[in-house]
This record gives C-alpha cells, structure tokens and sequence, in this order.
C-alpha cells in the first residue's frame, strides 16, 4: 500500500506528458527537526539525554497541473520517519502520525516511550481539483484550508488538510467572499483511535496535530460550514467576518480588523463559540455555554530593521471551550497573543494573556525574540501562570532553511505547587526545498 501511495505522484507525471497536460510542476521539501528539554520537573533526564529529545525527518512531495483552461488540480504526499534514532538519540517524535508497536511510558518524560518500536508512516494530504470561471473559483478535495476557528497548522513537522468545498468570488471591488463545507480532517482532533497505542496517548509527540496514521476523519461532529468576508476597501485596513456552524456541536463567529498604516500596527479581534452539542449540554452549574474572547495589537514596523509588537487577549472564565483551532488537540490559535511554542494557554477558558515580541534582521539572520504570559483563572479550579520566553535565528542558504530556537517556560499551579516546573527547549529545524 506504501508503495502504491509512493508511485502516485510519478504517474501522474508520466499521465501528464501522455495527455499533454500543460504546467505541470513538481514541488515539495525534505525536513529534519530536533528538539531536547532540560527541565525542573521531578525525575527529568538532562538536556541531550535521549529521554529528554525527540526528533524526526519527513518528505513532503506534491505536483499541480493545469487540465485544461481554467481547470487546476493538485496532488501531495507527506511521509515521516524517526529514521530508526527511537531510543537511540530520541525518545519523542515530532509528528503524532506515527503509530508504535509497543509502548509503557505514561507521560513525556516520565518516562517517554518506554522502549517503543515507532512505525514510519506516509499519507496522501492533498487531492483537489480547482475551476476558475470569471471571478469565482471553486476548490473541491484534500486541501489545506486557512481560516480563523479551523486551519492547517505548519509549525511542526507535518500539516493536517481537510475533505472539504470552497468557494471564492472576488465581483465586489476589493472584497473576498469565502463560502466553505469541510467534511473531513486528519487533524488529531477528529482521531477516532486517539488514546489507543497512538503517540500522543504515551506523551511522545510534540507536534500531535496530526491523527495516526494521516487517517481522515469526520470534522467536528458533522461536519461544519463556513462564511467569511475580507475587505480592504481602505487600503491600510484590512476587515473580516467569519460564521461557522460547526454542525450539531457549536456555532461561532470571528471578527478582525487590521491597520498598517505608514509603519503603525494595530489590530482587534473578537470571536464568539456557543456549544450546541447534546452531549455536553446541560453544562455544569455557573458554566455558561457560549465562549467570548477578544484581542488587541499595537506595533511599530520600521522597515528593514526591527518590527516590535505588544497584544492583549481574554478569554471569558465561566465558559465551557477555548478558542484555538477546531481542527487539532494542540490547539494553536489566531490571537495575536498566541505563544511561539506553548500552545493551548492564551486562547483556554479563563486565559488572559500579553505578548511583547521584536523581529528583524540582523547580518542575513532573521531573528525573534518574543516575551508571552498567560494567567488561566477558571471557574472552580486553581489559576495557572504560564510565561514563555523565545529566541530565533533564522537563515536560508540557497534551498536550505535554518533555524535554531531557544525557548524557557515557566509554568505554576496555585494549589497543586509540587507540578510547578521550568523548561529549556533548545530546537533544530532544516528544511530544504525542491
């Protein structure tokens, strides 16, 4: 079965030259990442100790073609390897796609996989055909989809897509209209088998937003539509407005505004999820079962030396979900607050969060140096204080990406004192592009 998933982009590009298919292109990347913690936390391994780091490769290949006038498609794979190095110079993966034969380890840490055999794993994560007619284009099949309440996220090593239908019509001068059906996702929210045998039940994967396997599965509960707008009307504003029914388990709305006006940033966000899910519903005394959040952003861009940003964010605190990506457990959000690496703290129940962040460059380095924290008070439970501090360094030589990453979390519990820990992550990203 791998090898028939492995040949499909090769037959297509022989089928391409038989049929006389125009522009057809072939890309994709090859990734090696590494992460090791050095952290507080009672019986941690030291920093570089294979039960304190994990790691992974992955091949990412994908081909576009035009069919005929107007008519796209296109086609990619992903695969994902620890290359053997399990237990050897890691003990974690990046990606939760794999799946392992054995396992005892009960959480990251503490201890990792236990001396698990983690499997490689490949899966088709993109298959769509695109027409265009006029000013309106539809998009049908495997895709990546970018809106704020359920996205692909591409900070790891691998990227969830979705079974989904999207239109764009762009007739309204400087106005996007989005209408979308998503049926299916590989992210590991929708992972039937989570919690059996999978990476993420033994606390082994650190990028988990991908389900076992790259299985697709239904979104949500099933399935959601989706209708967004985007105006730039006023050339230094840009405006959106999304609606979701997720369908039998919440509806939600998001609003954004953002101003870049001769070197000034500045941005507001609001966004509303109300559970509908019988399953959930009645809700716990005092727990209402609509979700508020809203964010603020002001920053200064001086061009081609330093842009600085600070943002606000809360999340209401009597309320029943978060606000982070539908699609995925990690749940990385769209608020400007949102943490380089400790996901799922500022969009929580209860989360108020800031953020200061500087970027620029520096002799051909990119770099970033972000300060985030998030207080978590939340109804009948004790706060969570969380505060990061990142470092980057980012440099391309020729197809090569680079970037070293340093980052310390603090992380305290107001009653349970003996979970309070500090991590110091130090992370290796390559990519090469092809």
């Amino acid at each position: 079965m791998k090898l028939v998933k492995m040949s499909m982009i090769a037959a297509l590009v022989l089928g391409a030259n038989l049929y006389a298919i125009d522009n057809v292109k072939v890309n994709g990347d090859a990734k090696l990442y590494y992460g090791t913690v050095d952290s507080d936390a009672a019986n941690a391994p030291d920093m570089f100790n294979k039960d304190a780091s994990y790691g992974d490769a992955a091949l990412h290949l994908g081909l576009t073609a035009d069919l005929t006038t107007g008519v796209t498609a296109g086609v990619s794979m992903t695969a994902v390897s620890t290359l053997g190095l399990e237990n050897n110079l890691v003990s974690g993966t990046w990606s939760n796609a794999h799946t392992a034969t054995t396992g005892t380890g009960a959480s990251f840490l503490n201890p990792p996989l236990g001396g698990a055999s983690v499997d490689d794993e490949m899966w088709v994560g993109e298959a769509w055909i695109a027409g265009t007619a006029g000013k309106t284009t539809a998009k049908v099949g495997r895709q990546a989809v970018d809106t704020p309440l359920a996205f692909t996220e591409t900070w790891g090593i691998d990227q969830n897509t979705f079974e989904a239908a999207v239109l764009l019509n762009q007739d309204l001068p400087d106005t996007t209209l989005v209408a979308a059906w998503i049926g299916k996702s590989n992210g590991s929210a929708d992972d039937e088998v989570a919690g059996n045998g999978t990476l993420n039940s033994l606390g082994a994967a650190q990028a988990g937003y991908v389900s076992e396997g790259g299985k697709f599965n239904t979104f949500s509960k099933n399935g959601a539509y989706a209708v967004g707008a985007i105006n730039n009307s006023f050339k230094p504003l840009t405006a959106q407005a999304w609606y979701y029914n997720l369908t039998g388990h919440a509806n939600a709305y998001w609003l954004q505004a953002d101003l870049n006006m001769e070197g000034i940033l500045a941005g507001a966000q609001y966004t509303s999820v109300d559970v509908t899910d019988a399953d959930i519903l009645p809700l716990a005394a005092g727990v209402d079962s609509e979700t508020t959040a809203y964010s603020v952003m002001l920053g200064y861009e001086m061009k081609d030396v330093v842009t600085v940003k600070a943002a606000y964010s809360s999340v209401s605190d009597d309320s029943a979900v978060g606000v982070g990506n539908t699609a995925t457990t990690t749940k990385q959000s769209k608020l400007y607050t949102e943490m380089w690496w400790n996901y799922n703290q500022v969009s929580t129940v209860g989360a108020d969060s800031f953020s200061v962040t500087a970027e620029g460059t520096a002799a051909g380095v990119d770099l970033l140096l972000g300060f985030y924290s998030s207080e978590q008070d939340t109804t009948g439970t004790a706060d969570i204080e969380v505060t990061e501090i990142a470092f980057t360094a980012s440099k391309s030589f020729g197809p090569l990406d680079t970037t070293l990453a340093l980052i310390n979390d603090d992380i305290s519990n107001e009653t349970a004192t003996a979970n309070d820990h500090t991590d110091t992550t130090l992370q290796v990203y390559l990519t090469y592009n092809f």
